[in-house]
Order: structure tokens, then C-alpha cells, then sequence
């Protein structure tokens, strides 16, 4: 038998067994030169490994997984260009606000600078999407990093952190017992650190005068972003909207935090809300433009603005009327304790909650007015109405929505229905089209109780289709829904001055082959697959698929003509 002075470990087991011990469940990635024996290492010492046909699909999947779980997403990519492909998902973390460590292998550093194989100064390439981008020199450095890289994704604004390890620390080895030791010593180092949240003199004055605006406003306002559902806010947030009477307007992602059939939901009168009120506290949102940027003409010249942000920048960049810098769910918690010494609360009769609450009738009897009726083909709303009773009927825990694409995404945002918090995952603050596959496969195995729903454009879908094989070979149980209009927002609308040149009987950019058969390649990987054409078509292959909870696309024929260009962004085309 050896002795413990003969043992010797790796860069790729002792990576592996640090990531393990700083918590690390998961991993998203591809495998190749030089990091196939690290996934190996990582998931032999607890850190289940998940591997994806392309890294952008699996980076999406790694900052998903920060939104959903509240701890670091690991994305694992090989080197030079492996790393560019992960580049798509450490983006998308950081500009998102979900914490995320992108680990890559890199080229041999006695070889850097002389053209070695995938060679690319990975570090340089990060660094404008990281919160933190470091290199191990040696072997040695490994635990230390992998600690101080993971704690940096979720400090202050939660944000992508990237973590290179080149090929030859991969190969250095040292003793068993010095392993242990480096691993331990690193942990202590993480543990020693003050996890308390940062102190702002500035934060007991704030949240006297945001209760004090919010008591004398007349038509106030909480808006609802995706940082109050990862911070774990709904409680105190419904707390506050049900013993003020405040009305509540959710981003898209923040769907869920307060139930979206609570009776003071201003989602179907937004332009109301927004346009009129005098007082918004806004939790977990940025005023950028999905918001409007707190600008008129969308929001009133006069409105007063209370911010609740994990960092400070956004509180300066903004100017609000009073800024609360901190974590969501605490400071919410603050504010409850603050109103409760002076208690107020607008009743259902008040001018304010009733305007709000007859627009959003209005509203909403408008849209189900059109919901009702059974169109086929399909437009949009039909297939969408019978989707979302088939997701409400499946109770709690209520599956985890997937929604992508422009169209699609849109009606998908007012038509369908979230009643528990993060249960929506969308494209998020940069509009990233390509998420889907990626956010199934982490829905699935971050909230394993609760069903997959993916409800995707076939231009959206088309980005990450591929990742179907992954779901049939871990046997994920998510059921991927395919509006297939035959394009990007449909048919062919060219004009007649676009018909022109010699490439004029091409198809148009915005087209697909009609009629494409994705559900074909669901089948091809041994899932289930569904061509849909009728609403008692739907309905059949929803319930049949829902009930197995096993892989599948269900292939739904869209009249190419229902939809508009761009979505609701057609401004911007």
C-alpha cells in the first residue's frame, strides 16, 4: 500500500475537490483539451457535471442556475475558442446580475506567445464581462482561487467571475496530504470572512423617509424586479403590498413575487400605473429600458423615486429621491418594521387602487375577449390560452416557465401566469435570444420538483435546438413548446422595394424552411414529439406529455402572418 507521501493529486482532482468543498452541486460545460479529466474529477467529488452540446448553451445555463439557486452558476469550457463560446454566457450573468464562475483551460504558459494550440490571453478576453478574472500560476493557487472567485460572483452585485486554469497546472501534481491542507486552509480563509452585509450610514434615515413618501403619496407604486425574486424577497414584499393596499407592478421576471392574480396587480394596467403614479419604490429593478429609464413620457415628470439596490453605483447613477442600498429582501423587511410603528393602508376604495383596478379589469376582459375564441390556423393567443391552463392546472409547485423568442415572448408575458416567485425565465435585460434549452436543463436540475415548460419561437429555439439531446440523455423532465411560424416574427413581408437585385428570388432573411419538422428532432434522440395543428390537438399532447414528465417538443403550426416585426421592439428595427 502507499504511503500518504506517495499519494499525489492533480491540478484537474484538486480543482475538482475545491470546487466540491466551497458547495458547488453543479457544473454546465463542454469537455475537451485540456479540462475532460477536471468535469471527470469535479463530479467524483460531488459536483454533478452537466455536459452540453455547445457553450453558449451551457453559460446560459450556468447564470440560470445563479438566478434560480442564489449560489455561483459553474460554467466549464476548454481553451481559446471554447472560452470565446463561454463568453456568451459570462456576458449574460453579469449583465443579468446572476452570480456565475466561468472556468476555462488554457495553453501551456512556458508555450504563451508562440502560437500553441487554442492559445488566446483568456484573461484579457474576460476581463470587460467579469466582476473578477484570475489565473493559477501553479497548483497550489487552485483552492485559494476557486474560494475567492466563487465568494466574488455573489459580493455586492451579483455579476459573473472567471477562473483560468492553464493546461500545465491541470498536469502539476502535489502531495495528498498538501492538498488537503490547501483546500482546508482556503475554506477557513472564505469562512473567516465577515458574511454580514455592508453597513450605509445612509440606510436607517433612508427607510424613515421612503416609509414617510410612501405614507403621504397618493398614488403610489412597488415595482417588482428579477433582483427582489433572487434575493428571496417575496415574503416581505407581499407583506408590504398587503398591509399598505400599495399597488404592485412586476418586471417581466419578477412575475411571482407576489402572485400575479393578487387583486392589487397592476400588470394589466401598467401604462396606467407607471404613467400616473407619484411615488414608485422600485425593488430590484434598474430603471434602464425596460423601464422606461424613469423617463417621461412613460412615467410622469413628477414622480418620486425610492430604489432598493444591492450596489450603490446604481443609487448614484439614478439620483432617486431617497436610494436604499442593500439587500432586497432585508431591506423590505426594515421598511415592514418602519410602516408597522405607523401603520397606513389604502383601501380597495381609494381613488388610486380603484382607477388601477378598473383599468386592469378592463383590460383583461379585452384580452380574454380575444383569448376565447379558437382560431386556427393558430395565431398566437389561442395556442398561448390553452398553454396556460394546462400550466395552472398543474397546481404547486408550479412548473418553472421557459419563454424566448419575440412574439412569442410577448404574448407569452400578459398571457401566461405566475403565482409563485421565479417560475419565469426570459431573455432577460439584454434581450438574449438563444437562452432556452440552456435555462431547461438548469430549471430542471436546480428545482427538480417542478416540470419544465418551454415555450419558445422557432427562431429562438432554433439557437440552442440541439441541446434536445441533452435533455433526452439526462431525462430532464421538460416539454419544450415550439410556435413554428416558419421565421424570425413570420413570413415573408418584404416590400416591393426590397424585391429588387439579383438576389431577389432568395428567401427572405426572416425566413425558415416552412413547415419545419422540430419535433422530429426530439424523436431522432429517442423523445417524444408532437405536431400540433388544433386545439384539441394541444390539449392532448400537453396533458400526455405533462403526465410523463419525460422529454419532449411539441411542435405547434403558427399562421406565419399573426405575428409583428420585432415583437413589441419594432422601434428598434
Amino acid at each position: 500500500m502507499a504511503s500518504d507521501s506517495a499519494a499525489r493529486v492533480d491540478g484537474s482532482a484538486l480543482a475538482g475537490r475545491a470546487l466540491a468543498a466551497a458547495g458547488a452541486r453543479h457544473m454546465f460545460g463542454v469537455v475537451g483539451i485540456p479540462v475532460t479529466s477536471l468535469a471527470s474529477r469535479a463530479a467524483a467529488a460531488g459536483c454533478r457535471f452537466l455536459a452540453f452540446r455547445n457553450e453558449q448553451s451551457a453559460g446560459y445555463a450556468a447564470a440560470a442556475y445563479g438566478f434560480l439557486t442564489g449560489e455561483p452558476g459553474l460554467l466549464l469550457t476548454v481553451s481559446g475558442p471554447g472560452c470565446v463560446h463561454g463568453l456568451a454566457g459570462l456576458s449574460h450573468a453579469t449583465a443579468n446580475a446572476w452570480p456565475l464562475l466561468m472556468v476555462s483551460g488554457s495553453c501551456d504558459q512556458r508555450d504563451a506567445g508562440r502560437g500553441d494550440f487554442q492559445e488566446l490571453d483568456q484573461i484579457a478576453a474576460t476581463k470587460p464581462f467579469a466582476k473578477l478574472a484570475v489565473k493559477a500560476a501553479g497548483i497550489a493557487d487552485i483552492p485559494r482561487l476557486v474560494f475567492q472567485a466563487l465568494a466574488a460572483t455573489v459580493a455586492g452585485r451579483p455579476g459573473g467571475c472567471y477562473l483560468d486554469i492553464p493546461s500545465d497546472v491541470l498536469h502539476q501534481t502535489l502531495a495528498e496530504s498538501e492538498a488537503a491542507s490547501l483546500i482546508a486552509e482556503a475554506a477557513a480563509a472564505a469562512g473567516s470572512a465577515d458574511p454580514s452585509p455592508p453597513k450605509h450610514k445612509s440606510l436607517d434615515q433612508g427607510i424613515v423617509e421612503a416609509a414617510e413618501l410612501l405614507r403621504r403619496a397618493e398614488r403610489p407604486l412597488v415595482v417588482v424586479g428579477k433582483g427582489a425574486a433572487y434575493a428571496r424577497a417575496e415574503k416581505a414584499i407581499q407583506k408590504l403590498v398587503d398591509t399598505t393596499g400599495i399597488p404592485f407592478l412586476p418586471t417581466p421576471m419578477g412575475k411571482g413575487v407576489v402572485p400575479d392574480v393578487h387583486p392589487l396587480s397592476s400588470t394589466a394596467a401598467r401604462s396606467l400605473a407607471i404613467g400616473q403614479c407619484d411615488v414608485a419604490l422600485v425593488v430590484g429593478a434598474r430603471l434602464n429600458w425596460l423601464l422606461h429609464f424613469g423617463e417621461p413620457p412613460k412615467w410622469s415628470k413628477d414622480v418620486k423615486f425610492i430604489l432598493v439596490d444591492v450596489a450603490e453605483d446604481e443609487i448614484v447613477l439614478r439620483k432617486p429621491q431617497v436610494g436604499l442600498v442593500g439587500d432586497a429582501k432585508r431591506v423590505i423587511e426594515l421598511l415592514n418594521r418602519e410602516i408597522k410603528d405607523q401603520p397606513f393602508c389604502l383601501a380597495r376604495s381609494h381613488p388610486w387602487v380603484d382607477a388601477i383596478t378598473k383599468k386592469s379589469k378592463d383590460n383583461v376582459l379585452k384580452m380574454e375577449a380575444q383569448l376565447v375564441k379558437d382560431v386556427v390556423p393558430f395565431n398566437f393567443m389561442t395556442p398561448m390560452r390553452i398553454i396556460r391552463d394546462a400550466i395552472l392546472a398543474e397546481g404547486s409547485p408550479a412548473p418553472v416557465v421557459v419563454s424566448e423568442g419575440a412574439n412569442t415572448m410577448d404574448v407569452g408575458r400578459a398571457v401566461l401566469v405566475q403565482n409563485e416567485p421565479r417560475t419565469r425565465l426570459d431573455a432577460g435585460t439584454w434581450g438574449t435570444m438563444g437562452v432556452g434549452l440552456g435555462y431547461c436543463v438548469a430549471a430542471a436540475v436546480a428545482e427538480p420538483e417542478r416540470l419544465v415548460v418551454a415555450v419558445e419561437g422557432d427562431s429562438g429555439f432554433g439557437f440552442s435546438a440541439m441541446e434536445v439531446e441533452t435533455l433526452v440523455r439526462y431525462q430532464l423532465p421538460v416539454v419544450v413548446i415550439v410556435f413554428n411560424n416558419n421565421g424570425v416574427y413570420g413570413g415573408d413581408r418584404r416590400g416591393p422595394d426590397e424585391l429588387t437585385g439579383p438576389y431577389k428570388d432568395d428567401p427572405a432573411p426572416t425566413s425558415f424552411v416552412p413547415g419545419a419538422g422540430y419535433h422530429k428532432m426530439m424523436e431522432a434522440f429517442g423523445g417524444k414529439g408532437y405536431l400540433v395543428e388544433t386545439p384539441d390537438e394541444l390539449r392532448s399532447a400537453l396533458s400526455e406529455s405533462f403526465r410523463a414528465r419525460k422529454p419532449a417538443v411539441i411542435n405547434v403550426t403558427i399562421d406565419p402572418y399573426a405575428g409583428a416585426e420585432s415583437g413589441r421592439m419594432q422601434h428598434k428595427n
